[in-house]
């Protein structure tokens, strides 16, 4: 099979104000006589080279299991600078959400042949990268319609703003973390243990009554495990549309 090409876009974000980075992800026969789904990936580059997620949604398509996908990766500047826009505490958290609903869907929708509504729109992330998804849907429910979360850091704000959240039909949410993620090594807070929050996690969005899928995989926080997940998380997420 054929696969698709990475157009390297840069983009001024007012939010934030500086110039982001864009990989922009075009499937083999990509054509504006077609509409298509937008997966955006924080931690962008990593999903590109380590996750695969280029060839997997081609190859997902290529096979009939879900429909066209663009892939909007957004990679990060710095481990400090990641922090800074991924974090609950991260001062730049806010402006990075921001920019994500009101600057680069609107971006996208008007460069691209998308179906401009919440359930054809989806955020996907690993770790921090992840709990940035998740308050970014959170915040805008009616934008993005899907979550895929890989080992999301979890602590209180993250659980009070899905407990806020009014109405959890609005989005669903894939959610996926490691058996022996209870000493994960980060950059700047240490060890932590990521399990035990995000079973606290997993409790609330059940009963919250989101569209949900749950499954804790034998292995750590490491792309080793999420990328063997790419695949089942893209497909179980877009399969309905």
């Amino acid at each position: 099979m054929e696969y698709g090409k990475i157009e390297e876009v840069l983009f001024y974000s007012k939010a934030l104000d500086e110039e982001m980075q864009l990989l922009i992800h075009l499937p083999h026969q990509y054509s504006p006589l077609y509409k298509y789904s937008v997966l955006i990936a924080s931690d962008g580059k990593d999903y590109f080279q380590y996750g695969r997620i280029g060839r997997v949604v081609d190859e997902l398509v290529d096979e009939g299991e879900i429909n066209n996908m663009i892939v909007v990766g957004i990679p990060y500047k710095s481990v400090t600078e990641r922090r800074r826009m991924y974090h609950p505490e991260g001062d730049r958290h806010e402006n990075y959400i921001r920019f994500l609903a009101h600057e680069l869907v609107p971006y996208i929708d008007e460069n691209y042949p998308t179906y401009q509504v919440g359930a054809g729109r989806g955020l996907i992330g690993d770790s921090l990268a992840a709990t940035i998804s998740l308050l970014t849907a959170s915040k805008y429910p009616n934008c993005f319609g899907k979550v895929i979360l890989h080992s999301p850091y979890v602590d209180d704000y993250v659980l009070e703003k899905v407990e806020a959240v009014k109405d959890p039909s609005a989005f669903s949410i894939y959610h996926v973390i490691g058996e022996e993620e209870t000493e994960v090594k980060t950059t700047q807070d240490g060890t932590q243990d990521f399990l035990t929050p995000n079973r606290e996690l997993n409790k609330l969005i059940k009963r919250k009554g989101f569209s949900y899928y749950y499954e804790e995989f034998k292995g750590d926080h490491t792309w080793k495990y999420w990328q063997q997940d790419v695949p089942r998380a893209i497909k179980k997420s877009f399969r309905d549309e």
